[in-house]
């Protein structure tokens, strides 16, 4: 309910850290008005929806659940649309029927979605025929257009985002709850997928779905139970004036609740364990995560843990790994041993995608379909050949059929990524490589 979160002025310890990656806002006074403004709001998530999520985080970190989390890289307030929502979340949908199949256990969806309006960047600054003006840092924070007005920080936006995040919340919450999520209906669309002869590789693996609907019909199944599902958002917990503002008491319990997100993340540009963003998530209830790449050391590893969970409560922390295909079969199994020889429990996921960025010959941020399958594949093999688990896979998707990936099924070349290349920062799978990719899970899974 409503009325059992408190606004507690915030969790204001991570102001006493070092905070990377915040926009440098012109004037202090509207940061402070805007920031007081979302304190006086309701609450996105609830503080009973989060512990849901939590204990289902657990499920997964013991192998009983698996974790799909998708959406877009960077929502934009132009797409924040019923049409794209709905998209995005029928192609969840759509990925999670087809896992839950191969893995024989419950699929945990999170959606990238009702939040993600922030993004970090590698510079202040973006120089184009000389001239120079901010980075866009996601609508939340500036505009995409390439003018100095547009790049200028306003504080005013996070209250917009906020707003956006809750209509999406609201709409999403109809679609799940009120039909639109019914197995049967789900079902019926990933056949019409399998249907297309680039998937035709994928047709046995739908017939056999498709035998196990008829069975569990047959049998009498209450498929009327089976309409309703639980649905969870996500984002990178960026903008920390933002979060800040979005962290609530719940007076139940006396615990802080981010309640922007039921599930936040620290990126691998902000994950130092004694920096502010760490510091933020180390005061909260969420299950939280953090982004680790390649160069991530025993120390640093063991630290995050050591700030984010130190008494190992299980379904509170999950590594996210982003290493690459060429690298995370090296890389990889040594993290896992320190984990599993420290003992606290994690939930392990693979972000497939960036690692794996690359630049097309004519000039596009690109990925290639069979490098993400690659990374996914060695995740799944070093689990195996540890005996850990591998929990989940967290991805950028979209349900439009833009072309920003390379490959899959439909093979989309390098000509063929300036037909739709819509993405405002990095490229995303459309709707048929993201069910090409659920299937080819489903069968890791199976084992």
């Amino acid at each position: 309910m409503m009325n059992e979160l408190q606004v507690p002025g915030g969790a204001a310890g991570w102001r006493q850290h070092h905070a990377a990656q915040q926009p440098r806002y012109p004037d202090p006074q509207a940061l402070a008005d805007a920031a007081a403004d979302l304190r006086t709001r309701p609450p996105l998530v609830f503080a009973g929806e989060v512990d849901s999520l939590r204990e289902k985080m657990v499920l997964a970190s013991q192998g009983r659940a698996f974790v799909l989390m998708g959406g877009d890289c960077a929502e934009s307030f132009h797409d924040n649309t019923a049409v794209n929502i709905r998209l995005k979340l029928q192609t969840i949908l759509q990925m999670a029927a087809v896992l839950t199949y191969g893995a024989s256990t419950p699929v945990v969806k999170i959606g990238r979605m009702a939040g993600q309006y922030a993004k970090p960047r590698s510079s202040d600054t973006e120089t184009r025929d000389g001239v120079t003006l901010p980075s866009y840092r996601g609508d939340s924070v500036n505009d995409h257009a390439f003018t100095a007005e547009a790049r200028i920080p306003d504080p005013q936006r996070m209250v917009d985002a906020y707003l956006r995040a809750g209509t999406t919340l609201n709409l999403i919450r109809s679609f799940t709850m009120g039909g639109y999520a019914d197995l049967r209906e789900v079902h019926s669309w990933n056949r019409g997928f399998t249907a297309n002869p680039a998937y035709k590789r994928f047709e046995s693996f739908a017939e056999e779905i498709d035998r196990a609907m008829r069975f569990m019909e047959a049998a009498g199944v209450d498929f009327e139970a089976l309409r309703q599902v639980d649905f969870y958002a996500a984002h990178e917990a960026l903008l920390l004036e933002y979060e800040d503002a979005m962290t609530r008491e719940d007076s139940r319990s006396g615990r802080l609740y981010d309640t922007s997100a039921h599930f936040l993340w620290v990126g691998e540009r902000t994950r130092g364990a004694d920096d502010a963003h760490v510091a933020l998530l180390a005061g909260v209830h969420n299950p939280v995560g953090v982004k680790i790449g390649p160069t991530t050391t025993r120390d640093e590893l063991l630290s995050l843990i050591d700030h984010l969970n130190p008494d190992g409560d299980p379904g509170r922390l999950s590594l996210i790994t982003r290493m690459g295909a060429d690298r995370i079969r090296d890389v990889l199994p040594p993290l896992v041993e320190i984990v599993r020889a420290d003992g606290r429990p994690v939930t392990w996921i693979t972000d497939p995608m960036h690692g794996n960025t690359i630049t097309s010959e004519n000039g596009y941020k690109t990925r290639r379909f069979d490098t993400i399958m690659d990374e996914v594949r060695g995740f799944f093999e070093v689990h195996r050949a540890l005996g850990t688990v591998p929990a989940g896979i967290h991805v950028e998707l979209t349900g439009d059929d833009v072309t920003e990936v390379l490959g899959g099924g439909e093979h989309i070349d390098e000509a063929g990524l300036a037909r739709r290349y819509e993405t405002l920062v990095d490229p995303r799978l459309n709707h048929q490589q993201s069910l090409e990719m659920a299937f080819e899970v489903a069968e890791m899974l199976r084992g």
